[in-house]
């Protein structure tokens, strides 16, 4: 407890001495419990996004709602003039869709913003002038051929001339084939008359228009909602497996588990946005997700990040491991988080908030991760930040809790149980003090940042381990416990940028001093894994590198990360728990469009993806917790995303 106070003082000073930071708006809101992979530092030199909207006569149309999905989806209203613009996109292809009660739009235009760069779209909206008819006998209507062929005598006529039976286009829809659509242009005027008790004859009721014409009605305002709100969202059919080698991806024992992935978000008003999404797999594993988020979109001085998940998983296999810790067969756990952005001024940002989380299987369920940043540009293109945060992590989180925007996102799908005999599970919390840099270059950035954590209860998790005395554990299967106290502090420095107009990477090297202070219950893990023991103090080096490219020529997609680092602990007994071994983890993920199957405003991707990775590894999250995961499988996931 002394060690943590004197942490925290130091955390409120260095505060004071390094007077905060401005981040992108996009890293203000980022500021969850999830923080994106430092691997993925995708933040590259943004682009713009502009344009104009028409009618078929050339003229201007204010009020259209025009939005853009790509790496991230935004809105923007279009002005008096017609003119919209998106500031700040990250470079990459988007889908631009334009919304207005009354026109049609046409199908979405694939367009690509370049970095650093203003890339213009313009559309063309036709106005909604006619409505499906069925070619049916309507009664009431004089069968006649029109007097006139001109559609507009019938606005001539005064107000007490008759239905407008005798127009061509009635008369073509009175004597067109039944059970055939045609279009028709209709005067609204004729179609819905809510007020008329009676017809010209003084017949009660309704004639076969008057009916069609409530119908079309009731219809355009059901569809209202839909057709004026931009909707996007996502649909994913996967599916996942595990495996240490070739031969058992393809081994009858592997189950894999079939995965449906969906999500649905639109503008809330012309401010914020709001999303939900929701996953469930079926294997021996029955388990399901579900999250929303609310966030306030700029420019607005206190921007709103709000949301929540529940995540459920129920074992039906026979794992004895498992079963001895799960006593009623299903485990359960929630998240809340809440964060504002406020901006003091233009060039100084304060972001607060805390993530509250609950887990069922904890003897202390309840987690709370308070954390509060900091943010300057004292220069164009020059920020600086500092934050001091809480962070709780349960045992398994990583199985409920949401990943990043742009992570996979898989529902539970792996059971685990407790490296202690009496099954306990203990949470790690990590105390986490940084102060960054970054100057943008161009379409690069440079950054630099210097850190210092103190960590109760370390995690370390353990996959395909034999204990003595204990079943042994199933591929998929990991067990987790606690290796002791932990303080590190150290530094890094990034690089990222444009290589090419297709290629995107980063590359950041890590240096920590770290030392880890094993607990008194750490015979067993000595026994099946004596690298996550660490005796004396160690210099941890770690090299983080992604790369993500584009091929335009065929649609394709490519995202890269690997991690080397000399911490990673090792399976088996022998060697020194201190002697530098080099280790990696890698993900590898390919999107292929599928264009022969887009449609409308939605596109299909084909998606593979390996890799064995653990976490979703984040700055503010203990140096130790990717190190101390022993023989990770490698996972591949596969399948077809649908986007609109």
């Amino acid at each position: 407890m002394a060690a943590t106070s004197r942490l925290i003082s130091s955390a409120v000073v260095g505060s004071l001495l390094v007077g905060g930071s401005a981040s992108s708006a996009r890293a203000q809101v980022a500021s969850r419990l999830s923080a994106p992979p430092s691997v993925r530092v995708a933040n590259f030199a943004a682009g713009s996004l502009h344009g104009v909207v028409q009618d078929e006569r050339g003229e201007a149309i204010a009020g259209v709602v025009v939005s853009a999905l790509g790496a991230t989806t935004t809105v923007a209203v279009t002005d008096d003039d017609g003119r919209f613009e998106f500031g700040l996109l990250a470079p990459g292809p988007y889908l631009v869709r334009a919304h207005l009660s009354g026109f049609v739009a046409p199908r979405a235009t694939n367009i690509r913003v370049l970095s650093n760069a203003r890339t213009t779209a313009d559309i063309a909206l036709r106005r909604a002038g006619a409505v499906l008819a069925a070619g049916v006998g309507v009664p009431g209507i004089d069968t006649a051929a029109p007097a006139s062929t001109d559609p507009d005598v019938a606005d001539t006529a005064g107000d007490d001339a008759a239905p407008p039976a005798e127009t061509e286009t009635v008369w073509r829809i009175r004597h067109a084939r039944r059970g055939i659509l045609k279009e028709a242009t209709i005067p609204s005027e004729w179609l819905v008359d809510a007020e008329r008790p009676e017809d010209k004859d003084g017949v009660g009721g309704w004639t076969g228009v008057d009916v069609v014409g409530r119908a079309i009605g009731s219809a355009r305002v059901a569809s209202s909602f839909f057709a004026d709100t931009p909707f996007s969202g996502q649909l994913n059919l996967l599916t996942s497996g595990s495996f240490d080698s070739p031969d058992q991806l393809l081994s009858p024992d592997n189950v894999p588990s079939n995965i449906a992935y969906a999500r649905l978000g639109a503008p809330l008003g012309d401010q914020a946005d709001w999303a939900v999404r929701g996953a469930v797999t079926q294997s021996d594993i029955s388990s399901w997700t579900v999250a929303g988020s609310y966030a306030t979109r700029a420019p607005a001085r206190h921007r709103y990040d709000l949301g929540l998940s529940y995540a459920t998983q129920r074992y039906d296999g026979g794992n004895p491991l498992t079963l001895g810790d799960i006593a009623d067969g299903s485990r359960n756990a929630g998240n809340v988080y809440g964060y504002d952005s406020f901006a003091v001024s233009p060039a100084l940002t304060v972001t607060y908030g805390a993530a509250f989380a609950r887990y069922d299987y904890l003897a202390d369920r309840s987690l709370l991760s308070p954390r509060v940043e900091v943010t300057m540009s004292p220069a164009a293109s020059f920020r600086v930040r500092s934050s001091l945060s809480r962070r709780a992590l349960a045992p398994g989180a990583e199985e409920f809790l949401p990943p990043s925007d742009s992570g996979l996102w898989l529902p539970p799908q792996r059971t685990f149980s407790s490296l202690n005999r009496d099954r306990s599970f203990d949470a790690e919390r990590t105390t986490h003090l940084e102060a960054a840099v970054e100057k943008d270059l161009g379409a690069s950035t440079v950054s630099f940042r210097a850190f210092r954590q103190q960590v109760d209860g370390q995690l370390v998790t353990l996959f395909g381990t034999h204990i003595p005395g204990e079943p042994d554990a199933k591929l998929g299967h990991y067990i987790v416990g606690t290796a002791g106290d932990a303080e590190a502090q150290g530094c890094s420095v990034g690089f990222r940028s444009l290589i090419a107009s297709r290629v995107r990477g980063s590359v950041e090297y890590t240096m920590a001093d770290a030392e880890l202070q094993p607990s008194n219950n750490v015979r067993r893990l000595m026994m099946v894994a004596p690298s996550a023991v660490r005796t004396a103090p160690e210099r941890l080096h770690d090299l983080s590198t992604s790369v993500e490219a584009d091929v335009p020529e065929t649609a394709t997609r490519v995202l890269v990360l690997y991690r080397v680092s000399n911490g990673f602990a090792q399976p088996g007994r022998g060697g020194s728990s201190t002697d530098p071994t080099l280790g990696g983890r890698f993900d590898v993920q390919i999107h292929q469009q599928l264009p022969f199957m887009n449609f409308s405003n939605a596109r299909w991707e084909m998606l593979l993806a390996v890799r064995n990775f653990f976490r979703e590894s984040g700055t503010e999250q203990s140096v130790y917790d990717e190190l101390l995961v022993v023989q990770p499988p490698k996972r591949v996931v596969g399948g077809v995303t649908l986007r609109f």
